[in-house]
């Protein structure tokens, strides 16, 4: 008899940890050959996909101190590949675009870490890629509702668990 396949929380965690470490390796090799740090990357390829954005929005998403969203926009903006703007509607908040120069620069990148990437993901069909991509969406927004906060574990409607 063959023992019960583990779907505990704390199993599904561990693999996705690994999982995780192994498709990061992949990562890191393929942005790391360009000589541009993780976080310059992050910052590059969401404003090529998603357009100009509130530097508290890119710190937000790829989870930035506000120091770090500012040294890495400094950074960029001193090698002229993005730019800062103010608001239209609110002066005291900035807008980074990419540049011509920061499209040039992260178009031929991203690429090469698509390629990569794809490589990596290899080992599942197309369609158990989708699959794993809702799954795993599901499982974030799942996790998110159900996140500790400061009073102890929360159930999904967000009360705090009575001990």
């Amino acid at each position: 008899m063959s023992k019960p396949i583990d779907s505990s929380g704390t199993r599904v965690w561990l693999v996705l940890m690994k999982a995780h470490r192994a498709l990061g390796r992949h990562a890191s090799r393929s942005i790391g050959q360009f000589e541009i740090g993780l976080s310059d990357f992050a910052i590059l390829e969401m404003l090529l996909h998603k357009g100009p954005l509130l530097v508290n929005e890119i710190g937000r998403r790829i989870e930035l101190t506000s120091g770090a969203i500012t040294s890495a926009v400094d950074r960029l903006e001193a090698r002229g590949l993005v730019r800062r703007s103010t608001d239209d509607t609110d002066r005291r908040v900035r807008v980074i675009h990419l540049t011509a120069e920061g499209k040039a620069c992260i178009q031929p990148i991203f690429a090469v870490h698509k390629q990569v990437m794809d490589a990596a993901a290899g080992g599942l069909s197309a369609a158990e890629r989708a699959t794993l991509i809702a799954l795993l969406k599901k499982l974030g927004t799942s996790a998110e509702h159900t996140a500790p906060g400061p009073e102890g574990p929360v159930t999904r409607k967000g009360d705090p668990r009575k001990p």
